[in-house]
């Protein structure tokens, strides 16, 4: 049985859309793929590829993938199967899956909290917005908003995330930057090391 130890043979972004086209579910592209397409260019390598999706929609999700092998990380680290018809609780928030022929896992599914109006930060749920407003448009593809996207990545601070926030940074909008600022000063009571970087004037 696949477990977290396979390795991975990743979807590009295109063939990402290909597989999602036509899906009756909110979808979106998250993690470094979705951040280089809002800057415009690619700058790092990537080991997988994700998608969010809804909680509330995850069966939808489940019946969009039913060809492939799917598998929850449940606990964190340790895959087992997700069954079909069950709904995974809010502690399963990530699915690794791949189809049959695959030389490896395909694609990340990484399931967002909501009450099918609002998406709720799944690490502390003070951190909320509407769902038409989880996404945005970048060139015919939904990404993860970028405020969102960062603040995920704020938690470990790995070269990588450091790397992504600072190419995504010039790009920000101001909006985008002082909800940013103001999810890591309700998160991060200690202060956070981007906070003082968000409070400076955007490079244009």
């Amino acid at each position: 049985m696949p477990n977290v130890e396979s390795r991975w043979s990743p979807l590009s972004v295109d063939e990402v859309v290909e597989v999602m086209r036509g899906a009756g579910f909110f979808w979106c592209l998250a993690g470094g793929h979705a951040i280089e397409r809002v800057v415009g260019r690619s700058y790092r390598a990537h080991d997988d590829i994700d998608i969010v999706v809804l909680r509330s929609q995850q069966l939808a999700v489940q019946r969009w993938f039913r060809e492939w092998t799917l598998m929850a990380a449940d606990p964190p680290g340790c895959l087992r199967r997700w069954e079909a018809g069950e709904k995974l609780t809010w502690r399963v928030h990530d699915i690794w899956a791949q189809r049959a022929n695959a030389a490896g896992w395909e694609v990340q599914i990484m399931i967002q909290e909501d009450d099918g109006t609002s998406w709720f930060f799944r690490r502390d749920d003070r951190v909320h917005g509407r769902v038409d407003q989880l996404a945005v448009d970048v060139q015919g593809v939904p990404v993860l908003r970028p405020a969102l996207q960062l603040l995920f990545k704020a938690k470990r601070s790995r070269a990588k995330d450091e790397l992504d926030f600072s190419e995504l940074l010039p790009v920000l909008t101001p909006p985008e930057r002082q909800l940013l600022w103001e999810w890591l000063d309700l998160t991060s009571p200690n202060g956070h090391p981007w906070m003082a970087t968000l409070e400076e004037p955007p490079v244009r």
